[in-house]
């Protein structure tokens, strides 16, 4: 089982839900990608200022199990974990668990390329975010 150092808390907003009740599947990824950026500005990777455009990376590749259903008020938290870094791309765990008791109610895996948009190309991962990461996660 993956270990989360970091986590995001997200509200589960009324909007987010399908005509079930329950969170609709589309929104995990939204969920995902919010803590990713958290995780991006508390490792210092890019700071609240930027573009998107400047952030450099793109989503390649995602794969979501949902575990259980998640409801309006909910309180729930969404981990972020760097399992694998390559020369362009990394590998991210991630899943979303009920704030209250940790039961993981969702998880994921997802393939971030990093990207220079002016060029539009990859690039290799900077130096400087490969540290930050290695080092808060212990690779």
């Amino acid at each position: 089982m993956t270990t989360f150092k970091f986590f995001h808390p997200t509200e589960v907003r009324y909007g987010d839900l399908d005509p079930q009740g329950h969170v609709n599947n589309a929104n995990h990824l939204t969920y995902f990608e919010q803590a990713r950026i958290a995780y991006m500005i508390e490792l210092e990777l890019f700071t609240k200022n930027q573009s998107f455009m400047e952030i450099g990376v793109i989503l390649a590749d995602v794969h979501v199990a949902y575990l259980a259903p998640i409801y309006f008020g909910e309180r729930i938290k969404v981990g972020v974990h760097v399992l694998k870094l390559g020369n362009k791309s990394m590998t991210w765990a991630q899943n979303i668990v009920d704030a209250k008791t940790g039961k993981e109610l969702a998880k994921g895996e997802v393939i971030m390329v990093t990207y220079d948009y002016k060029e539009e190309k990859t690039i290799n991962i900077p130096h400087e975010w490969r540290e930050k990461i290695k080092v808060f996660e212990g690779l």
